[in-house]
């Protein structure tokens, strides 16, 4: 009886993989026909341009102020942490420009990324999600507008365009908060502060961490719009696809980073 119930236990377990492979790949499969009809709808005429720029200003208003408090407290951080072993080394002056690589080159672009994922990617799945439980979507294509044109490629775009803005934002607040943080025991000027900063700083530092900027923020607005365009129906769905946009878009900027740091590496 022993074998028989572990040879039954063994095949399901077997029918459950299968099944949630194929599950997998339908969902891959889904994933990219929504990217499909998105690239359709980007370069199609009559663009949503006034839409497009509404969601680019909600998208900075929203994240501006969390980007300026968090920009500032790592740069302090850095500044802290990162003193005592220079001044041990005598190498104090060092301080400002490794301050400044390290904000251009990961620090910068992952943090802004990972807060928009938690901003904007919640705002976007929980906003279209509304929308479709609320069957906005549905009456939409019903009466032959075209709710991708409309809905998705703004929100996709604007996510893209804004992010790598907002990074630079953080780039200068957080050499900003290392200032200060020098200056709580030292007396060092702005000015003198910039100059160290930026002559540690190449061309080189700076393309990479803006273009892998551009990639962060196409995938947390492809995320979001999905996860919110494809929600259930009930109530419940609704907070289930910002929570899924957030998770789902936060995993994909840390893999994305990866494949960008080796490829960076490379060159």
């Amino acid at each position: 009886m022993k074998k028989i119930y572990s040879f039954k236990s063994s095949k399901s377990r077997l029918s459950n993989f299968r099944e949630k492979f194929n599950e997998f790949l339908i969902k891959i499969a889904d994933v990219v026909a929504f990217l499909q009809i998105i690239f359709k709808n980007t370069f199609s005429k009559n663009f949503e341009g006034q839409e497009f720029l509404k969601q680019c200003y909600v998208i900075g208003n929203k994240s501006a102020g969390l980007i300026s408090i968090t920009g500032i407290i790592i740069g302090l951080v850095l500044t802290i942490q990162s003193r005592p072993p220079l001044v041990d080394f005598g190498a104090v002056a060092m301080l400002p420009g490794m301050v400044a690589v390290s904000l251009i080159r990961e620090m910068g672009p992952v943090i802004t990324a990972l807060i928009c994922a938690g901003k904007i990617g919640s705002s976007m799945g929980a906003e279209l999600g509304s929308m479709r439980v609320t069957e906005q979507i549905d009456a939409m294509e019903v009466s032959n507008a075209n709710p991708i044109k409309y809905l998705v490629v703004p929100r996709v775009l604007a996510a893209t365009v804004m992010i790598p803005l907002l990074t630079l934002y953080a780039d200068v607040i957080g050499i900003f908060g290392s200032w200060l943080g020098v200056n709580i025991k030292d007396d060092v000027s702005l000015t003198l502060f910039i100059n160290q900063a930026f002559a540690s700083v190449e061309f080189i530092d700076i393309i990479p961490a803006v273009i892998k900027s551009f990639f962060f923020g196409g995938v947390i607005g492809i995320v979001g719009c999905y996860k919110g365009y494809n929600a259930e129906r009930g109530t419940e769905s609704v907070g289930v696809a910002a929570n899924s946009a957030v998770v789902t878009a936060s995993l994909l900027v840390i893999i994305v980073d990866l494949v960008a740091v080796q490829i960076t590496d490379l060159l």
